[in-house]
């Protein structure tokens, strides 16, 4: 799936797989090594995330049923835990520095296709 920001046409990623079932939610990014640019993850109805047992850092995108962003984390390192937004159904997470690259901002929507 291709994930952009509405509006601005800028991309993501070309790479960004979705968890839609509990154990896909569940299970992550863990396992992995890296997540190189263009790749990511949709969690879908997630409003909160773990980095138990990652090997590296990521970018967070936590977004409303819309697309909307409501909150990002930059470079989220492992063994932390993000805060709970009430106000996100889905987190998209991504490679460190992309959110801060393609300057995405709380209030725009991201798309996917």
């Amino acid at each position: 799936m291709i994930v952009e920001v509405a509006g601005r046409g800028a991309v993501l990623g070309k790479r960004i797989a979705t968890a839609r079932t509990f154990h896909a939610r569940l299970r992550g990014l863990l396992g992995r090594r890296d997540l190189r640019a263009g790749e990511g993850l949709w969690i879908e109805r997630c409003n909160a995330i773990h980095m138990f047992f990652m090997r590296f850092p990521i970018d967070v995108a936590f977004l409303a049923r819309d697309g909307t962003v409501v909150k990002l984390l930059h470079g989220i390192r492992p063994w932390r835990m993000s805060g709970l937004y009430l106000r996100a159904r889905d987190a998209l997470e991504l490679p460190e520095g992309t959110l801060k690259c393609h300057a995405v901002r709380v209030g725009e929507q991201l798309t996917r296709r």
